[in-house]
């Protein structure tokens, strides 16, 4: 089946924490089945929630009380990959019959990953992709993903690969990727900046597959009742901008601007070769002469055991 009906689920992380957020992901279920969607994206750390905003007690060279405390609330808020939210989801994936690719707060230890979940039909969790460089301030929250979780999925919608947010932005993760045979590219992310749509495009372009991206959305902190230094009272926190882009840089939908939704889309894959005719930066117009890249997908730990 190369035509595919694909989507962005454009919903931002609520406020009152992990289960209300679900709620409102599992209330789209009539929807994503009536789109016939065989692939559903949502946005960076939906589960768990984008802390925009917040400085979790932080200056150069001290810590305060308060900012344990945030951080405390914000793991208590994160998700276990064996969780019960997961879970949920694998339900939803299984009854409306698509993939899933949504961002998350992973837990591990006492450590938080910005992580990106694969979902399938049946089979539940099939894989996942941590950050590999959070984002400035990012660094004081969540933890670097290493090689080990760089998945293409082979999924019945196409080979898919994941890029958080600026991740996006680090060519060498991209021809990574690439040479991984990559087709559908999802990006989940809380850039809604015309620049990121930029990005979006040349991805596509440049990597002559499709581009899922899918944004957040988060009311003006004042609507809430909510304090956010330094932050225009008229501007939503996230403002969307969630689209889906073709393998020669032509958008096909969206972008969706300030509001909650499904964005669709159908596309064909068969496309992919005709794309690639002219520019494969893997294949044929690469020069491995020339250049070359070392990717280590060795999973890395602090402490390794070994017995005799």
């Amino acid at each position: 089946m190369s035509k595919i009906t694909v989507a962005a689920l454009q919903i931002g992380s609520d406020y009152a924490g992990k289960h209300a957020t679900l709620r409102n992901v599992l209330a789209f279920e009539e929807r994503i089945s009536a789109s016939g969607a065989r692939l559903v994206v949502m946005p960076e750390a939906l589960l768990g929630g984008y802390p925009k905003g917040e400085h979790f007690g932080t200056r150069l060279g001290y810590r305060m009380p308060e900012g344990r405390e945030a951080f405390a609330r914000y793991y208590d808020n994160a998700v276990d990959m064996d969780g019960p939210e997961l879970a949920e989801l694998a339900g939803l994936s299984s009854r409306t019959g698509a993939t899933l690719v949504l961002g998350v707060i992973e837990r591990a230890g006492s450590s938080l990953f910005c992580t990106a979940v694969f979902i399938e039909p049946e089979r539940g969790v099939v894989a996942k992709h941590r950050k590999l460089m959070p984002t400035g301030t990012e660094r004081l929250i969540w933890s670097q993903g290493d090689g080990s979780t760089m998945p293409v999925v082979d999924s019945e919608a196409g080979k898919l690969g994941a890029a958080i947010c600026w991740e996006n932005h680090m060519p060498l993760f991209r021809t990574a990727m690439y040479a991984k045979g990559v087709e559908i590219w999802c990006a989940p992310t809380v850039d809604e900046r015309d620049v990121w749509r930029s990005s979006m495009r040349h991805i596509a372009h440049e990597g002559r597959c499709f581009v899922i991206s899918c944004c957040q959305v988060q009311p003006s902190p004042a609507e809430l009742g909510v304090t956010v230094d330094h932050w225009d009272v008229d501007r939503p926190l996230i403002g969307g901008g969630s689209m889906i882009v073709g393998p020669l840089g032509d958008v096909l939908a969206g972008p969706m601007e300030r509001e909650t939704g499904l964005l669709t889309t159908e596309i064909d894959t068969d496309e992919l070769i005709r794309a690639r005719y002219d520019l494969d930066v893997v294949g044929h117009y690469s020069r491995p002469d020339v250049f070359s890249l070392h990717v280590d997908e060795r999973p890395r730990s602090s402490a390794v055991f070994t017995a005799d």
